[in-house]
């Protein structure tokens, strides 16, 4: 199976090399039919940034132009501008890809020059991406300051006596004010030396920790140790084709097309498809930009969204970026590993597919000026120690995972944007939905395995208003619905996933007094089910939420 998802990667690498080239050498050949527009040559094809563009404020217009690699300032202007570093940034870099942009502002020359890829077009529009275009609040010629606070209230209907959600890792209280990530780091740059750290902090260094078994194995306690840390990753760049990257640490996996960052995303709360799939790999990645309109990545790693290994074997995986016009993007992901506990002859197999059209665009409009959609298919599947993809083998039960989901958004004017959609999962054997908490993951446990079931969908709604660069405010209306879930043969079936009216912590919602002790990290740990006197986590088969956040990113 991996020969055959490798040979087809490349294949479809190979092709889309070919197809860059062409529309790289079609752009180079445009360009080197303009001369300089002090000569009185034609400049129809060169890229202007003007005082309205740019925010930059004079008592005239101010443009700059990009001729070759130099900027030039057609206008006479004062000698600082307010917001020449935005301007400078919207020029020379890919929205966070600063290389050239440092190059320029501080003359460093021990950054070797080559065309940054994506860096010809403007991708603030696409799911999972920063919507930002300004110079970064924080940066220097060696470091690159990236800080997000992201802060949320959602009220649930069921109203749980606990406030606890259970299925989701952007919101995990009801009816409260909670910080669900603060992300602060940044980007190091020395030379051809580079790396990145970014702290976490909030709700997100639990919910997300949690869900990785192969923390369980051995000892050391891999959920404390990490559970501060989001992306920790060093490497080196080599100055070949459009940038070869090697790193070696945390880094995002982007399966699921949803950003780890939710400032970055169209909606809140993740479809099923990207809760339930990785947010971060720790291993080792190689980055290559064979033209500036493609990426084809590789991974070495410890296993699916793991700190450990849960096997003796690695996971491996490859994954392609391919942006041919600037409206358009595809991406693929192909995954394979042994990644379930106890279980080293079971190999896990993944492919998550996306595609992405911004079908209208209409610069400066004040209504309606950008409309854009993408779309996520995945196929999974496990095979070994008595399961098969679909229980096609004698003696096998099925294991697979197929989902997609499905968004469109729509801007109005420079600050509003509106986005509905949502998405569907089947997952036979249950190995990759999120773990309830509470006592609702007792029940859960017993009753999960080979010839578990479950199906489920999604849908939402958001309202988004961005204020400015660093502030945006969303509010959404969540509807998620379990269709059928049922246990292992041999256990029972449960009467539902979420969390209804009386919470899954146990009677009155609070652990004090109910028999629960604290481990070493800090932990809670519960107690039999047995000793709460009879009473029963209250599980539903529908979340209907309502989600208020603020998002600020410097």
């Amino acid at each position: 199976m991996l020969k055959k998802v490798l040979t087809m990667s490349m294949a479809l690498t190979i092709l889309i090399v070919a197809k860059s080239q062409d529309l790289t050498q079609k752009s180079s050949s445009d360009l080197s039919n303009q001369t300089n527009v002090t000569t009185g040559a034609s400049a129809e094809n060169v890229k202007s940034i003007t005082t309205y563009e740019s925010g930059v404020k004079s008592n005239g217009t101010t443009s700059y132009k990009v001729i070759g690699t130099d900027l030039v300032k057609v206008m006479d202007a004062p000698p600082k501008l307010e917001n020449e570093d935005d301007v400078l940034y919207k020029i020379y870099s890919d929205k966070g890809s600063s290389s050239a942009y440092r190059k320029k502002k501080y003359m460093d020359t021990t950054i070797p020059h080559s065309a940054d890829p994506f860096a010809w077009g403007d991708f603030s529009w696409m799911m999972g991406q920063s919507r930002k275009t300004s110079a970064p609040a924080f940066d220097s010629k060696y470091f690159t300051g990236d800080v997000t606070f992201d802060l949320n209230s959602t009220y649930s209907f069921a109203d749980p006596i606990d406030n606890t959600v259970v299925g989701s890792t952007a919101v995990a209280r009801n009816n409260e004010l909670q910080l669900s990530f603060a992300g602060i780091g940044g980007d190091i740059h020395y030379g051809n030396v580079r790396g990145r750290i970014m702290m976490q902090f909030g709700n997100r260094s639990t919910v997300v920790p949690r869900n990785d078994i192969s923390s369980y194995k051995g000892q050391y306690d891999m959920q404390t140790i990490y559970r501060y840390i989001s992306e920790a990753y060093a490497g080196y760049h080599w100055d070949k084709w459009h940038g070869i990257n090697l790193d070696a640490g945390i880094f995002m996996s982007y399966v699921g097309l949803f950003s780890y960052n939710n400032f970055e995303n169209w909606g809140y709360q993740p479809s099923f498809t990207s809760d339930n799939t990785p947010w971060f790999f720790n291993g080792i990645r190689l980055q290559t930009f064979p033209t500036d309109r493609l990426k084809v990545e590789f991974w070495l790693v410890n296993g699916w969204q793991s700190y450990g290994t849960f096997n003796h074997q690695p996971g491996v995986g490859a994954s392609i970026y391919y942006r041919p016009t600037e409206s358009t993007a595809w991406v693929f992901n192909n995954y394979e590993g042994h990644d379930y506990a106890l279980a080293p002859g079971r190999l896990r197999y993944h492919l998550d597919y996306s595609f992405l059209k911004r079908y209208y665009n209409k610069p400066g409009g004040k209504g309606l000026n950008k409309a854009a959609f993408c779309i996520t298919s995945d196929f999974g599947g496990e095979s070994g120690a008595g399961v098969s993809p679909f229980g096609h083998k004698a003696g096998t039960v099925p294991e697979n995972f197929i989902s997609g989901m499905a968004y469109n958004r729509l801007w109005f004017g420079q600050h509003f944007a509106w986005t509905i959609g949502g998405g569907f999962m089947h997952n036979p054997g249950q190995y990759l939905i999120l773990a309830p908490t509470g006592y609702a993951d007792t029940l859960f446990q017993q009753q999960t395995g080979p010839g578990s079931k479950f199906d489920a969908w999604d849908g939402s709604t958001t309202f988004e208003w961005d204020v400015n660069q660093n502030l945006t405010l969303k509010f959404e209306l969540v509807h998620r619905h379990i269709i059928d879930i049922h246990g292992a043969p041999g256990t029972f079936d449960l009467k539902g996933y979420f969390a209804g009216h009386g919470g899954v912590t146990g009677p009155g919602g609070y652990q004090i007094g109910n028999g629960y002790t604290y481990a070493s990290n800090g932990g809670a740990v519960a107690p039999s089910l047995a000793s709460q006197g009879g009473w029963m986590p209250d599980l539903s088969n529908d979340d209907n939420r309502a989600i208020l956040a603020l998002m600020v990113r410097f």
